[in-house]
């Protein structure tokens, strides 16, 4: 991606009212959004640029190529657009960790949506091999929260 497209996507989001977008090409990355916290936005790259608005952007951040995790690993996608947390509380441990097996209806989440926490549970049982969001990102209906090996 050119510099002169990443400057009109951080246009874009600017003059939007959303607070993150994220792009990608092949296995290159491109995610933009919107920090409160402070008057400049890094990159991977380790490049500053400093702006009235505030934004991340993270330039050519690898991919990762599920298919060399195992050739049956099954998603857990979200059922509803929200905010998504590994735990019960911020202190709390999360539900469950990369490496644990889990039980058909196991809770592995919550979504927030609309004030309201939604537990996920599990479809299967499994060992949980990838975690593919991070605590506290929005997240989409349908989006892939967990890749789990069915066992």
């Amino acid at each position: 991606m050119r510099k002169e497209e990443i400057q009109e996507l951080i246009r874009l989001v600017e003059e939007s009212k959303i607070n993150e977008l994220e792009v990608c090409e092949g296995k290159r990355r491109i995610r933009i959004s919107k920090n409160r916290g402070g008057p400049s936005a890094t990159s991977s790259r380790g490049a500053e640029v400093s702006d009235d608005v505030s934004e991340t952007v993270s330039v050519g951040a690898e991919v990762p190529d599920e298919s060399k995790l195992a050739p049956n690993l099954k998603e857990i996608p979200s059922p509803m657009v929200g905010t998504f947390y590994r735990a019960p509380a911020p202190d709390a441990d999360p539900f469950v960790d990369v490496g644990q097996e889990v039980e058909v209806g196991q809770t592995v989440c919550i979504v927030e949506a609309m004030k309201l926490m939604n537990e996920i549970g599990s479809d299967f049982r499994g060992v949980v091999r990838k975690v593919l969001v991070e605590n506290g990102q929005p997240v989409e209906f349908g989006q892939a929260l967990f890749l789990l090996e069915p066992t």
